[in-house]
């Protein structure tokens, strides 16, 4: 092959559809190909014209029209238009221009019919849009992941070994030696039908009876898990995963699809033949710890965790779910330390996790947001200190794990962020009855929030207060949306990335800031005008998809959208890991595959459309962008 065929070939299989193309037909396209060079403001096709060719733009940038003259598009490097007119009518459909000294490669019509006929991806790529393309990207990902498809039934060895809560602690343990199990699931056989109360395992008789010397004519019901965590049976393996690790339990009832007879019961060994990288063995390994330094060494296993994960595809919601289970977990482990060390709670409390760690999103490049809410009986002068020591305890000790402190200072360790549920509420109440920008954009991020150690009930207190208020308060909404729109995207009218132009990330991007972080503050408005007390972005979704409040298949878009930068943002995390560089949000476009560049616009140009959404639907007044 010619030296200008073969620089011709090495640059067309860089970028889909051709970078999956059989080798042969690639040789066959560049084969025929014809170069042709246009000026900048130079017609390339216009409408009506004989549709001969498929255009590959090599360098340059063309504008596309609609026939009325309106701007629909323009395209860059490694980018192709003309399919249309070729599927179509043989006649140009969209007129194309110049827009900067352009050069293309042209196939010829019968070389595109041959592929469109022969090669399902080709064809695939060149009928579906931009967001289609990026929804099939997501799949194609998702599909390749056991994780993602095999469905929890899969780990049920046998039925389950089921007792009455009526029997004794000795025949609880007869019978799980003789039937050769880890848990034996208990049900009140008084209640019609007869309905699980709760769950008895290994670990329990060992820490609950044998420690304590019970005798063995205690009633099980003393000692019985109950107000069960379940799954059910059309889960998948990975979301029985995410439930262990959010909840820290070894053992999972699996119930019939009508959540009312368990038909199994998979425990933490089951799950982690699945899950190689142990996500769930590890937070096990962090409530074992009995010391601050123990914590540290554990902290040291997590970017092995985050590695395995990447390796083996799994997505951005499974990733971000554990990454967020095991940072929870070491402020759970520290809350129970700090209780060891000070004493008991003089009052009942609620730590908050806040932000990314309260969506279930968060990944290893990470800070600490968190907060207390205390019980109304709280008084400052007679138990602050406590709570005051706690919270620094905490919050040394997560530094010290590796979660370093907020810049914001939005931690319980700041006594605006440490207060009773009265004066939670009081916040919340003003936030959405009093609305004002500067107000809100310091306290977006306590419309992200959960529970996760303590009084839990307080913070769905909060839950409830916010879904009720804010869907009512289009005022509030309109700010909140306002707050949205001050980060965009880093996409310019071209399709071409907008740089940093400062500093040492001077010809980055930051795929958190301009990138997940806009789909996230979107997705939050709409899912608190629909009432939702979901907290992470998938979940959201979901619920604002059962309204009508998006145009149908935007929250689907959002989705994938949304998938895509974060699993980029994340394997440019990996990279760096394995590289021994410390992790970041910036990329720099040389360094991203032509897959990953060409599909991050499709979904960028996602996001810019549903931020112009979410200016009409919240007649939000523009924010100050950050271009």
């Amino acid at each position: 092959m010619q030296a200008e065929l073969i620089e011709i070939r090495n640059h067309l299989i860089q970028y889909p559809p051709f970078d999956e193309m059989e080798d042969d037909l690639v040789d066959e396209v560049v084969s025929h190909i014809e170069v042709a060079y246009y000026r900048a403001g130079s017609p390339i096709a216009q409408f009506g014209d004989p549709s001969n060719h498929l255009f590959y733009i090599r360098s340059g940038a063309v504008e596309i029209y609609r026939r009325s003259g309106e701007l629909y598009n323009r395209l860059s490097e490694g980018e192709f238009f003309g399919q249309f007119g070729l599927m179509m009518n043989k006649t140009v459909r969209f007129p194309a221009q110049a827009l900067e000294d352009t050069l293309l490669y042209l196939i010829p019509a019968e070389v595109f019919q041959k592929l469109w006929e022969t090669d399902e991806t080709f064809a695939d790529f060149v009928e579906i849009e931009d967001q289609t393309r990026l929804r099939t990207a997501i799949s194609r990902r998702e599909k390749g992941n056991d994780l993602m498809t095999a469905k929890v039934t899969r780990l049920i060895g046998r039925k389950p070994v089921i007792a009455s809560t009526t029997i004794r602690l000795q025949e609880a343990a007869r019978i799980m030696t003789e039937e050769g199990v880890s848990s034996l699931v208990l049900m009140d056989e008084t209640a019609t039908p007869p309905k699980m109360t709760g769950i008895i395992t290994d670990r329990d008789l060992r820490t609950r009876a044998l420690t304590e010397a019970l005798p063995s004519e205690t009633p099980i019901s003393d000692i019985m898990s109950t107000g069960l965590i379940t799954i059910r049976s059309s889960a998948y393996i990975f979301e029985a995963m995410l439930l262990m690790l959010h909840n820290n339990v070894h053992h999972l009832p699996v119930m019939d699809k009508y959540q009312e007879e368990p038909r199994g019961v998979i425990s933490l060994a089951d799950v982690i033949k699945y899950e190689s990288q142990s996500s769930v063995f590890l937070v096990s390994n962090i409530f074992h710890q009995q010391t601050v330094k123990g914590l540290k060494r554990v902290s040291k296993d997590v970017r092995d965790s985050f590695l395995r994960m990447v390796s083996e595809d799994a997505n951005s919601h499974m990733i971000g779910s554990a990454m967020s289970g095991i940072g929870r977990s070491f402020t759970q482990r520290l809350l129970e330390l700090g209780e060891e060390q000070l004493g008991p709670p003089p009052v009942p409390y609620c730590f908050m996790a806040l932000g990314s760690m309260a969506r279930d999103e968060q990944l290893v490049v990470t800070d600490q947001d968190n907060a207390m809410i205390l019980d109304d009986s709280f008084d400052p002068e007679q138990h602050d200190d406590y709570f005051l020591a706690l919270a620094r305890f905490v919050s040394d000790g997560l530094a010290t794990c590796g979660y370093s402190y907020c810049t914001g200072d939005i931690m319980a360790t700041n006594k605006k962020w440490r207060q009773p549920l009265r004066v939670w509420k009081e916040y919340f109440t003003d936030w959405i009855d009093n609305p004002k920008a500067e107000a809100l954009l310091n306290s977006n991020i306590f419309f992200d929030l959960d529970g996760i150690y303590g009084a839990t009930e307080m913070a769905e207190t909060l839950k409830t207060l916010v879904a009720s208020k804010a869907s009512q308060s289009q005022r509030f909404l309109a700010f909140l949306a306002k707050n949205a729109l001050n980060r965009t995207p880093p996409l310019g009218f071209f399709r071409t990335f907008v740089m940093e132009q400062d500093g040492k990330q001077n010809n980055t991007f930051n795929l958190k800031r301009r990138g997940t972080a806009p789909i996230s503050d979107l997705i939050r408005v709409h899912a608190l005008a629909c009432g939702s007390k979901a907290q992470n972005s998938f979940e959201r979704l979901r619920a604002i998809a059962d309204t009508k409040l998006l145009p149908d298949g935007s929250a689907e878009n959002l989705r994938d959208a949304l998938e895509f930068i974060a699993i980029v943002r994340i394997r440019h995390q990996a990279l760096a890991i394995e590289d021994g560089r410390d992790p970041d949000n910036n990329v720099r476009p040389e360094d991203l595959s032509p897959f990953e560049r060409s599909h991050l616009k499709d979904a960028f140009q996602v996001v810019s459309s549903a931020q112009k959404f979410l200016r009409y639907r919240y007649n939000a007044p523009a924010g100050r962008h950050l271009q």
